[in-house]
């Protein structure tokens, strides 16, 4: 018995059962690696989160923060983020974790800070001036 299989590559692809049972094994080991792959995204969200709320910096720096801590320490972001929020909920910070986390905190935060020439007058000084 053939069976036809509706594919966006392959369309109307005449498929035998064992075919037809391989294209259900590759989609099926597709879905588990979206699921995968979403659960680490909301993981990662999180961990940018507690860099947002501990840094004290945009999203977007505490997104630049958790990239560069698994990059200077040779550990996957995923896990970046799960130790950090590990550590928002009171446990430990792996040493190495914490340094570059407390480095790149600092190096965006400043990135941020207006320099003494951007920042605007003080109230004083204004009065004085009318």
């Amino acid at each position: 018995m053939a069976f036809f299989m509706l594919s966006s590559t392959r369309p109307l692809t005449l498929l035998s059962a064992t075919d037809l049972a391989k294209e259900y094994e590759r989609l099926q080991t597709e879905v588990a690696q979206l699921k995968q792959a979403v659960t680490s995204h909301a993981l990662v969200d999180q961990a940018i989160g507690v860099v947002v709320v501990l840094g004290r910096i945009p999203p977007e720096d505490a997104w630049r923060v958790l990239r560069d801590v698994s990059q200077r320490t040779n550990v996957k972001l995923n896990l970046v983020a799960e130790h950090l929020l590990e550590f928002a909920q009171g446990g430990l910070l792996p040493d190495d974790e914490r340094v570059e986390l407390q480095r790149a905190v600092v190096r965006y935060a400043a990135l941020r800070s207006p320099s003494p020439s951007q920042s605007s007058p003080s109230p004083s000084s204004e009065q004085s001036a009318e």
